[in-house]
């Protein structure tokens, strides 16, 4: 007998504690790894002694690394914001965390190697 108050919703089921942790791990991951990479990206444009016009052209250099690694950015911030949204509906969430990380590191990748292929390296 409820006397006029509608039932309870029913209690959401618990988070499981491997997909938290992986999920959790493969974001810390992400973050800072893309970090990692930034700061070395930015050290090997700012150590770019020599270039000869050649061969060298530095300004898609930057212009590559730099829309790589935005495009890092914002993969990492989707991918994140998708993550979350899977845990809070307790939905596995490893596999999207996993798939940023991926992602991010391949575009990290692009990024560096779109610089050294412009900079003749």
């Amino acid at each position: 007998m409820t006397y006029g108050y509608p039932p309870p919703p029913p209690a959401k089921p618990p988070i499981s504690g491997g997909d938290l942790a992986a999920t959790i791990s493969a974001l810390v991951l992400t973050f800072v790894g893309y970090g990692v990479a930034l700061f070395f990206g930015v050290f090997a444009m700012a150590f770019t002694d020599y270039c000869p016009p050649a061969t060298c052209h530095i300004d898609a250099g930057v212009n590559a690394m730099a829309a790589g690694f935005i495009a890092a950015a914002l993969v990492a911030l989707a991918g994140t914001g998708v993550t979350v949204m899977r845990l809070v509906k307790r939905r596995p969430a490893w596999p999207f965390a996993i798939g940023t990380l991926g992602l991010c590191a391949v575009l990290c990748a692009f990024a560096v190697f779109g610089y050294l292929a412009a900079v003749g390296s």
